[in-house]
């Protein structure tokens, strides 16, 4: 049985499990002369139950996928003969990978050795042994604590603060979760970053003024070196993410001001949600739009003007990106300053300053907090942008902070280093981890930044 089948399963098991327990807590309820009577409302013995079936089954589900694969490998590699077992790591998982193929039927029975569709088929008879072992077990499991909350429901049983219990340590195990998955980035990264720069001196890394990182696979090949300076990079990132903080801060900002001050109902009922559609359009349809149009006409209206504006550039790519980014900065902006609360206009108005004053000076100021929230994550999407880059802005690394040049940013040769078969070992590839972690320490700089200002005003205005 399929993961999902289960999961379905578990779901109408954990249905019955609430309706059974709320009514039989209104049937206790009924025999004593009402729901007060009883220590906990009928809804809390319902979750109290759905709790009890559900997480002990989920986290014993979760535990045996996560060992299914180790186990079922360890118990087919034992009945390979010792003579066609690698002893090298990555031959070992070739192996293993390529049994998996056959087992999938990715590759054609007749073309293996028989060994390896010995190996095969033993693969595929203890999968569907781990299958439907899971799925008894799990169905036994989830009845056996379906008929316990069943039972514990009584007029003496205080189903709620167990509820509380178990919710509270829910959340504190996602957020440990969260906190962890975070950290577990963070380290993988740096010490990936810390293998780059044994390989490549930082100075030379954060300071050089070319990247080349196309090194050569032989030694006495021109160019084995590679040239690793991200200054070229940063410059690209820095000049496109401020081409598109150029158009999309104030449009964004205007367009909130104009929503959440000055326009009607009717009128907002319309172009908020107009101006938030740009919000669910692909990076990749807004990348075509860049270079099928934007990019060509900024080249035929610079050829008019005596401007050389290159079929590739950061003008292209940044005005684009500006367009999409405008409803993060409108919506979140409309939202903080909608929040503001009315007694603050009121009272401005009573001091006798116009509509127009009062939103520059008492508005913006107590909203900037909201404000800031807002560009800073727009100014994130565009530094994380790469599809429209790719398309708009080009690949080549070029030292420029003309617009009208082609250049390229540090996400897109992220995903350049990290395309198709590479060797981790090798400093093009351990690259891109060092290009993720300067983009890491400079958004939490921007973050930092973005707190302090946000303490300054919140101190100010609560």
């Amino acid at each position: 049985m399929q993961t999902s089948t289960l999961v379905l399963f578990l779901f109408i098991i954990a249905v019955f499990a609430f309706y059974s327990s709320q009514n039989r807590s209104i049937s206790i309820a009924g025999k004593l002369g009402g729901i007060r009577k009883l220590s906990s409302l009928p809804s809390y013995y319902g979750t109290y139950s759905v709790l009890l079936t559900l997480v002990p089954v989920l986290l014993f589900i979760s535990l045996w996928i996560s060992l299914d694969q180790l186990v079922i490998e360890r118990l087919v590699v034992e009945k390979i003969p010792k003579e066609y077992v690698p002893l090298n790591t990555s031959d070992y998982q070739l192996m293993i990978n390529k049994i998996m193929s056959i087992s999938g039927g990715i590759i054609k029975n007749d073309s293996v050795p028989s060994w390896q569709l010995d190996a095969a088929v033993r693969m595929q008879q203890l999968s569907v042994i781990s299958q439907w072992s899971i799925t008894c077990l799990s169905i036994f499991m989830a009845s056996i604590l379906v008929y316990w909350g069943f039972r514990r429901v009584s007029e003496n049983f205080n189903a709620r603060p167990v509820v509380e219990t178990i919710m509270e340590r829910m959340l504190l195990a996602s957020a440990c979760i969260a906190i962890f998955t975070t950290v577990g980035i963070i380290f993988s990264v740096l010490f990936e970053s810390i293998q780059f720069f044994r390989k490549v001196p930082l100075f030379d890394f954060i300071f050089g003024l070319e990247w080349s990182p196309q090194t050569a696979i032989r030694e006495d090949q021109v160019g084995s070196s590679g040239s690793f300076g991200a200054v070229p990079l940063f410059v690209g990132t820095i000049l496109i993410s401020l081409v598109a903080m150029v158009i999309a801060v104030p449009i964004g900002l205007m367009s909130a001001i104009y929503l959440a001050e000055y326009a009607n109902t009717s009128i907002r009922a319309f172009a908020k949600p107009t101006l938030e559609i740009l919000a669910g359009i692909p990076t990749v349809v807004y990348g075509f739009f860049a270079a099928i149009t934007v990019a060509p006409v900024l080249r035929d209206f610079g050829e008019s003007v005596g401007l050389d504006i290159a079929s590739e550039s950061a003008l292209a790519a940044g005005a684009v990106m500006g367009i999409m980014i405008i409803p993060f900065i409108s919506s979140i902006a409309d939202d903080v300053i909608s929040a503001v609360p009315q007694s603050m206009r009121d009272g401005s108005l009573a001091m006798g300053a116009t509509h127009s004053e009062t939103v520059k000076r008492v508005v913006i100021p107590a909203a900037l907090p909201g404000i800031v929230g807002g560009i800073l994550l727009a100014i994130s999407r565009a530094i994380g942008e790469t599809m429209i880059v790719v398309m708009a802005a080009g690949l080549a690394a070029n030292l420029s902070i003309n617009p009208l040049d082609a250049v390229t940013t540090v996400t897109v040769q992220i995903v350049t280093l990290l395309t198709g078969d590479q060797e981790f070992d090798s400093a093009k590839t351990l690259a891109a981890f060092a290009l993720g972690l300067m983009l890491f320490v400079v958004t939490l700089m921007l973050n930092i930044f973005a707190l302090q200002i946000v303490k300054k005003y919140r101190e100010q205005y609560e």
